[in-house]
């Protein structure tokens, strides 16, 4: 896996200052991805608003990674379009999509320094001295890492390796951010403080949209505005991470985003302290299951059904 840095408008305003507005939207309409043949994405119709946090989990094989190659540009759909910004982008290369992507193992270059690395995508670029030493700067400076500039990644930590990736991604202005499992190689308490560092950059950053895909529930729950599930190369379920965790659409996506118990139940009438059941639609037989978080403790809208 590499790390990519793709091409992004150019803008002299700072980081933490930057205003991405209604550019940065990403649409799925009717995408289909095939290798050889077989098909590892179905049609995936999907809207994401500008400044969203979008989390895309599932089992491994369910295509949450080929759905973001796709908006990067790695892959091509057999079918259907992929617009950004409104715009579709489904026949330019990944340069000009003014995305930038983050993945598993950072892929920093060991004989540059920190500067020199976050400095890589606006070099390629062509970009003026001046700009791109003001856009280092600025990058470092929203991840805290303006004091390990001189290093070379040998002598940083995991952390401190996939800060300086996320810099040099954010220095090239991008308009959405695609993070693939970029914190998968990291320790569990290195884990835990770059969710934190990460949803810290979204508050600075208000106007960038990123698209976000791990296998940890925990940094979905965590990080995300709306949580996309996958299985089987299919968009099984999405909504908005409170009401997909508490009243998860179908079975699946009660049973892998977070823990619950799934007790069979039947009743011949509604109590009254379970009235909200009647906006539920009906059920195809007199048996229902209904799902238990461990966090709830009555019979209230904390039980979610699901067929």
């Amino acid at each position: 896996m590499t790390s990519a840095v793709l091409g992004a408008e150019a803008a002299s305003t700072g980081v933490a200052a930057q205003t991405i507005g209604a550019n940065s939207t990403v649409r799925f309409d009717a995408v289909t991805v095939a290798y050889r043949g077989a098909i590892v994405l179905k049609p995936l119709t999907l809207d994401v608003a500008a400044g969203e946090i979008l989390a895309m989990i599932g089992p491994s094989g369910s295509g949450k990674t080929t759905a973001l190659r796709a908006v990067a540009g790695f892959v091509r759909p057999a079918s259907g379009r992929i617009h950004i910004g409104g715009a579709d982008v489904t026949d330019l290369p990944p340069y000009e999509r003014g995305l930038a992507m983050v993945v598993q193992n950072y892929a920093l270059f060991p004989h540059m320094r920190v500067a020199d690395n976050v400095a890589f995508g606006l070099k390629a670029r062509g970009a003026a001295k001046p700009l791109i030493e003001e856009r280092v700067d600025d990058a470092l400076r929203v991840v805290g890492m303006q004091k390990f500039l001189k290093r070379y990644p040998r002598e940083l930590s995991g952390g401190q390796q996939q800060r300086v990736a996320i810099a040099r991604a954010l220095a090239v202005r991008p308009r959405v951010l695609l993070l693939d499992e970029p914190l998968s190689a990291l320790d569990a308490q290195i884990r835990r403080t770059m969710v934190e560092e990460i949803a810290r950059l979204h508050v600075d950053l208000p106007g960038l949209t990123i698209l976000y895909v791990t296998h940890d529930q925990s940094e979905a729950l965590t990080l995300a505005d709306r949580i996309a599930i996958l299985k089987d190369g299919a968009l099984s379920a999405i909504g908005r991470t409170s009401d997909l965790y508490r009243r998860p659409p179908n079975r699946f996506a009660a049973e892998f985003l977070g823990r619950a118990n799934l007790l069979p139940v039947s009743w011949r009438e509604i109590p009254a302290r379970m009235e909200w059941l009647r906006s539920a639609p009906a059920p195809t037989d007199s048996w229902w299951r209904a799902t238990r978080r461990p966090q709830a403790r009555v019979a209230s809208s904390a039980f979610v059904r699901s067929i």
